[in-house]
């Protein structure tokens, strides 16, 4: 059976809920459609989050991550329901969603959109 894109997000139990920690993801690959032209989208995505009770499980963050490929999205958009759907999902103590869109017609686009208050751990 073949893998297919997916919007839902799996979860697993936190293995530490006691402690703030860090988990910091490095999505290079992500593409979506411009909802003006029909043209590709192309952005690197760094999601960094403190868990609470949940974290999420990668391959299903890939899959949805994947699932944007044919769907049309402005920008800041396509961030901020990233960020909104990670929050639904795992309710993070902390979590920020950035999104660096690659340059198109001269122009690049940084959209962060974020969750909480940032961790006094390293990030």
């Amino acid at each position: 059976m073949a893998t297919q894109p997916s919007k839902e997000l799996a979860t697993f139990p936190n293995p530490n809920p006691a402690r703030d920690y860090l988990i910091r993801f490095d999505c290079p690959e992500f593409t979506c459609l411009c909802p003006m032209t029909g043209q590709p989208d192309f952005a690197h995505f760094e999601i960094r989050y403190v868990p609470d009770q949940l974290c999420v499980e990668l391959k299903s963050l890939k899959l949805y991550l994947w699932s944007y490929r044919n769907e049309g999205a402005f920008h800041e958009a396509v961030t901020n329901r990233i960020l909104d759907d990670l929050v639904a999902a795992i309710m993070p103590r902390f979590c920020e969603v950035e999104g660096r869109f690659f340059v198109r017609g001269g122009i690049g686009t940084v959209v962060v959109a974020r969750h909480g208050a940032p961790p006094e751990i390293a990030s």
